[in-house]
């Protein structure tokens, strides 16, 4: 009888924690320092606000930073970064708002990039590129997991809005937390709370303040600030409708040859009528920093990011 099979070996807590928090070596550090300036900050200082666009790129260098989930969920502590570790996820990239509140534990000093600064520095460091770019997915990843974003849904597998909602957040990579109404016995507590009817569902409550009752995908995507990086009045070299796999891939030769591109989608059911836009805008400069790979599976502009190195 032959030997069965020797087990699969999977990566280990500590390994994937060393990769979405790697500490940088000396000289690392200082070729990022190269890129940014030094920024002294005292035991309290808020560095990054849950809600606020997130522009700037931090490495510790002594001191120590905690980053939490925002006021009005639990405050749990996400991560805690000492010497060489760096703050940061993809939605820096995206220009999307930050999800997490990010505070100094104690006192020291950071090394602070701004976002063109940080995006010169991975054009130019394929190492620290490397590192960077692997630590931002892996903790995008993770965030989606545990559900540690700023919307939180309520709603029914029966309702054709919920499953709408669900598949916008989801396919734009965005985490949030799901009640299901027609499990979830404790539920009444919170729906009174931001006084909330049954006949409301689906209803998202963003960032713990405003509550949307059965959004449209626009309303959403105003709410979560999805479009907040992208300049309206400015002037594109090519606009592109449609983000299927032919419309990313014309974005991506297109920003590859040095052409600001702006690609519109609707995400919104035939039935949805008027059809939400939902805007993406390819920055030129940053997909040249990269190998662009797209998952064809993906369906979803956002595979831009997870799939660039």
């Amino acid at each position: 009888m032959s030997d069965p099979d020797p087990p699969i070996q999977l990566m280990s807590m500590a390994s994937a924690a060393e990769r979405m928090f790697p500490t940088l070596k000396p000289e690392q550090i200082e070729r990022i320092a190269g890129h940014g300036r030094i920024h002294p900050v005292q035991d309290g200082d808020v560095l990054v606000e849950a809600g606020a666009q997130n522009t700037r790129f931090f490495v510790v260098r002594t001191g120590r930073l905690e980053i939490v989930r925002p006021p009005g969920t639990d405050k749990q502590l996400v991560a805690s970064l000492g010497p060489g570790q760096f703050t940061g996820e993809t939605s820096m990239l995206a220009g999307r708002r930050a999800m997490v509140q990010i505070h100094v534990r104690e006192a020291g000093e950071l090394i602070q990039l701004e976002r063109e600064q940080l995006l010169g520095l991975v054009q130019t460091d394929s190492e620290l590129s490397e590192i960077i770019m692997r630590a931002f997915i892996l903790r995008r990843v993770e965030l989606i997991a545990r559900g540690y974003g700023d919307a939180v849904l309520l709603g029914s597998t029966h309702s054709p809005g919920t499953l709408r909602i669900k598949e916008f957040l989801t396919r734009n990579n965005h985490p949030y937390s799901y009640i299901d109404l027609d499990r979830d016995s404790g539920v009444q507590a919170l729906l009174d709370r931001f006084h909330v009817s049954v006949h409301d569902v689906p209803v998202v409550i963003c960032r713990g303040e405003l509550v949307l009752r059965n959004p449209s995908n626009e309303q959403l995507a105003e709410c979560l600030g999805f479009n907040d990086a992208i300049n309206q009045t400015q002037l594109r070299d090519v606009v592109i409708i449609g983000a299927g796999p032919a419309g990313l891939a014309a974005a991506v030769y297109g920003a590859s040859e040095g052409l600001d591109v702006l690609v519109l989608e609707s995400n919104a059911r035939p039935e949805d009528r008027p059809a939400q836009v939902r805007k993406l805008k390819i920055i030129s400069d940053f997909l040249r920093a990269y190998r662009v790979r797209i998952s064809l599976g993906a369906h979803t502009p956002r595979s831009i990011s997870s799939g660039h190195k």
